[in-house]
């Protein structure tokens, strides 16, 4: 019986831990940012950020790299990547903290809070994200829409331009998770 005990224990082990303990992966999620400026909106996309969560701890990471975004016009790529974000120098932006406010057991949307730290621009802030996580038969999706403030980030912008960029940026966040 004494030889049993570990056996049994091992099992529920190995049984348990896909259902809370599991790391989940996004290869190909999507961060985009919109500013919404006097003379110009200014949009791009990045398709290629990656991320991992944790469901037993919250634990949650993503990186991202800034040459990836795209632009509509290539100039305004250009001047994002050379002029205002440095990518040579400061080639990626992550995430690293905590989801809050879900059950790794529950169903559907739940709302949820990730408070981490987010770096950009080579400049890293205390940060508090909203958002939503949904658990669709073992797949998960987190989705959040947050604001940042670009000289939070020492993102400076020539004065000549400062009609067209706005000085709060909007962030969407969408990550597939699968294990």
């Amino acid at each position: 019986m004494k030889q049993l005990k570990p056996i049994v224990c091992l099992i529920l082990t190995i049984a348990l831990y896909p259902a809370i303990g599991q790391k989940l992966v996004s290869e190909r999620g999507q961060i985009s940012f919109f500013s919404d400026a006097t003379l110009e909106d200014i949009q791009a996309v990045n398709k290629k950020a990656v991320s991992i969560l944790n469901l037993a701890t919250g634990d949650i990471g993503f990186s991202v790299q800034i040459k990836e975004f795209k632009f509509d016009q290539s100039l305004m790529e250009e001047h994002f990547n050379e002029k205002y974000m440095n990518a040579e120098t400061y080639p990626r932006s992550t995430f690293q903290g905590k989801v809050t406010g879900f059950s790794p057991t529950a169903a559907g949307v739940q709302t949820v809070s990730a408070a981490g730290k987010l770096t950009i621009h080579g400049v890293t802030r205390d940060v508090d994200i909203p958002g939503t996580l949904e658990n669709q038969a073992g797949k998960w999706q987190l989705k959040s829409k947050f604001k940042i403030r670009i000289k939070d980030y020492k993102i400076e912008i020539p004065q000549l331009l400062w009609e067209k960029v706005a000085e709060e940026v909007e962030i969407n966040v969408d990550f597939v998770y699968h294990p």
